[in-house]
């Protein structure tokens, strides 16, 4: 993504978090070509910015025709996150949390705790990683009951996550089971109002207790959502090219998350499935900034939300947050 070289280089500096983030769609597309280069050729027109997916399935039936012959045992996930985070350090990112599909787990024959282990071991120094699994809102049946009732048991797991397509219900047993996990200690999270309405995001908040939403850009269709998600202090992780790409919203410069901010909404910004859109963390900032006019104060404030939310000891996210404010005050 171009921009000027002043806010490139103010980007940069910035250290930075990434908190929504799918681990099988994060996958290094250069791995791919190297494995199988007739099969993943360079460039395919899905990565590029132009790029609309024409519907939800659409777009995961490319993403799973891509992730799923890569990720079939433990060292898979390990060596495709071990690219991916050192992407991360390239960028001056410092802090990430990333889910995998907890039915991969079926899929492949490995334990969750395996992939949690796999992941976790491929972070770098200088930078902090926190694993979360992902589930649709239809796991609770068959084997993955047995698993679900187990999470809080995994060691090394920060964290659930409900996501997939919105069109599906959320099922009675979700909300006792983010009560339960989030008494163990547990971080809970919900995708909601990205394919469906701000009901979804109340849902999320007054039913299943989350105070982090992964999306939520929909929102604003209702005031007195925006409004219920502020007092509780609710952040949304929201990843603007991805919305652009899946059709949520028509261009980044119609992006409501300034709009959220200006109701008083913490909103952090991430990248959700680079593997499909072919973006870094530093084209969410770059686009923002050119397309939706962000000024660098707007940006440092999205790089401290991050920050703010993360889970880190107090004395790390009090020097990260100085630091931004010495950058941003100096910028100014």
């Amino acid at each position: 993504m171009p921009t000027d070289n002043a806010t490139a280089a103010f980007v940069q500096s910035l250290p930075k978090t990434e908190t929504h983030l799918h681990v099988e769609g994060a996958l290094p597309y250069e791995l791919l070509t190297a494995w199988q280069p007739a099969r993943y050729p360079l460039d395919p027109p899905f990565r590029r910015r132009g790029y609309r997916y024409t519907t939800f399935p659409q777009f995961e039936k490319i993403l799973l025709d891509h992730a799923l012959p890569w990720f079939t045992t433990a060292e898979r996930y390990h060596e495709a996150a071990a690219v991916m985070f050192r992407q991360h350090l390239a960028q001056n990112v410092r802090y990430v949390e990333t889910s995998f599909h907890l039915p991969v787990c079926q899929f492949i024959g490995v334990p969750g705790p395996e992939i949690v282990a796999a992941i976790r071991s491929a972070a770098p120094p200088g930078l902090e990683v926190r694993v979360f699994t992902g589930m649709p809102r239809d796991a609770y049946a068959g084997p993955l009951k047995a698993v679900i009732d187990d999470l809080e048991n995994w060691e090394g797991l920060a964290g659930v996550d409900l996501h997939g397509f919105e069109a599906m219900p959320t099922e009675p047993w979700t909300a006792p089971v983010w009560r339960r996990l989030r008494a163990a200690g547990k971080i809970t999270k919900c995708h909601a109002g990205e394919f469906g309405g701000a009901e979804r995001v109340r849902e999320a908040i007054e039913t299943l207790g989350v105070t982090r939403i992964q999306h939520g850009v929909r929102a604003l269709e209702d005031p007195p959502t925006v409004e219920l998600a502020r007092e509780r202090g609710v952040t949304f992780d929201i990843c603007p090219i991805s919305n652009v790409g899946l059709g949520v919203v028509s261009s980044i410069r119609e992006h409501p998350i300034r709009r959220l901010r200006d109701a008083g909404i913490r909103c952090t910004v991430s990248t959700d499935d680079p593997l499909c859109f072919g973006n870094r963390l530093s084209d969410e900032y770059a686009a923002l900034a050119q397309e939706a006019g962000f000024s660098w104060a707007e940006l440092a404030a999205l790089a401290r939300s991050g920050w703010e939310v993360a889970d880190v000891p107090r004395e790390a996210r009090e020097a990260m947050i100085s630091e931004i404010t010495r950058l941003s005050a100096g910028a100014a």
